[in-house]
């Protein structure tokens, strides 16, 4: 969820959240001064209905409500000294001039004593709550229409001032998506007046050039590293052939020296795969291209059908589909060369090697050893299930470092005997 987006959530929760807690405060404040200005209605209607009676006793006579808003009833004295005034709600039957028949309806009631000529009387006074009632759940829908307007006006705010205030942001955020190290773009700039976003973009700047050059630096190194030490390993070599080819050598003599050129041809390769990985993990390689990865498969299998014959091994190739990946294709080819080798190199005699394409994924599957491998370490470093592998142990680590540059997966399962890799081009990141 974007920023934006999140604000507007919280301030829209934390809104509903004050103007419920304010609507139940004005609420039952609004209540309170109505009953208040209720009661002090009553309160009058009590001092006319004592006024009434010293003028006119008859009033005293009306014991119900059906003649009037108010009753009177006749007390002991004993229970009129130690009455008091009360105020009370409560509901009546009672009809309007728009009832067929009496409904029953919210009154507000004052109940209180008087003496006249020795004689004591309760005096009941009510007053119609209706309209009050009415009046408190209008308040209540103005309430619920305020927080409706506040929210839409949030959302405008949302849309009009906040994206304009962060604009700057989202131009350095959409920048920094397409920055590239060694791809000699410009570093991100964008024009603001914000203090924040200012810091924001000269710590990005300070950093990004600091990546730069490191960077650089690495790029350099490797470089360097891979003339450095491929011209010692080459110059060891072509003295060696020299010596075997002039030199008079026993035959144990020749095979020590032919020991140590396939150590430095191991060397060599190890060297070359490091580097590879190194570059790989350093993101060197910015060529992207769509990829045609059934063809560089086909082109794999035939040029190790020869290797495949004096193997002994079978290699069968099907494809249900064209197979495309965006990626640099030299990394392509080594995902596909790396895994048809590995599946012929550590086979067996009169083994199989199943490749099968589909619409995103590349399978093979290989006869070779009888135990399933280390799921947690075969696409580790240097990792060689058995003490005859001759191999740099790189090569899984080389396709596994590629599909994570790309967001590709890469997986290994053992089942029905034979050791199966799956390569997933779609992107998960």
């Amino acid at each position: 969820m974007k920023l934006l987006n999140q604000s507007l959530k919280y301030l829209s929760v934390s809104l509903l959240f004050v103007v419920s807690l304010w609507a139940f405060v004005f609420y039952f404040n609004i209540l309170n001064e109505i009953k208040e200005s209720m009661d002090e209605g009553l309160e009058n209607y009590k001092r006319q209905i004592l006024y009434k009676v010293q003028a006119d006793t008859s009033i005293l006579h009306q014991n119900n409500f059906e003649e009037g808003f108010f009753a009177i009833q006749p007390v002991a004295r004993a229970a009129a000294l130690s009455a008091k005034d009360r105020y009370t709600d409560t509901m009546l039957y009672m009809q309007d001039a728009d009832d067929e028949t009496p409904e029953l309806e919210p009154v507000r009631m004052l109940s209180t004593v008087f003496e006249h000529q020795d004689r004591y009387y309760r005096l009941d006074i009510i007053n119609s709550m209706v309209e009050e009632d009415d009046l408190v759940k209008e308040l209540f829908r103005e309430a619920l229409w305020l927080y409706l307007v506040l929210v839409a006006g949030l959302i405008l705010i949302n849309r009009y001032v906040l994206q304009r205030l962060w604009r700057p942001f989202y131009s350095l955020l959409d920048q920094l998506k397409g920055f590239r190290l060694g791809s000699n773009q410009a570093l991100p700039v964008v024009a603001t007046d914000t203090k924040e976003f200012s810091d924001l973009q000269q710590a990005v700047r300070a950093l990004l050039q600091h990546s730069t050059e490191t960077y650089e630096q690495q790029k350099e190194f490797i470089g360097n590293a891979a003339h450095e030490l491929q011209t010692p390993l080459a110059v060891a070599t072509n003295k060696l052939e020299l010596m075997l080819e002039k030199g008079n050598f026993e035959a144990a003599q020749a095979e020590g020296i032919g020991s140590v050129m396939q150590i430095i041809e191991r060397m060599v390769r190890l060297n070359k795969s490091l580097l590879l990985l190194t570059r790989i993990e350093s993101k060197q390689f910015l060529n992207e291209e769509l990829v045609p990865v059934h063809l560089l498969v086909r082109q794999s299998v035939s040029d190790l059908e020869e290797m495949a014959a004096f193997r002994q091994v079978s290699m069968t190739l099907s494809a249900s589909a064209t197979l495309f990946a965006t990626m640099d294709n030299a990394l392509a080819t080594i995902i596909v060369s790396n895994l048809v080798r590995n599946a012929l190199f550590h086979n067996i005699p009169s083994g199989t090697v199943q490749i099968s394409i589909s619409g995103h994924t590349l399978t093979i599957r290989n006869s070779g050893h009888h135990e399933a491998l280390d799921r947690e370490k075969i696409f580790s470093r240097f990792y060689k299930p058995g003490a005859r592998q001759s191999g740099t142990g790189l090569g899984l680590a080389i396709v596994k470092a590629i599909c994570e540059l790309y967001g590709f997966s890469v997986s290994y399962d053992f089942a029905g005997g034979l050791h199966c890799f799956v390569v997933d081009f779609q992107t998960h990141r």
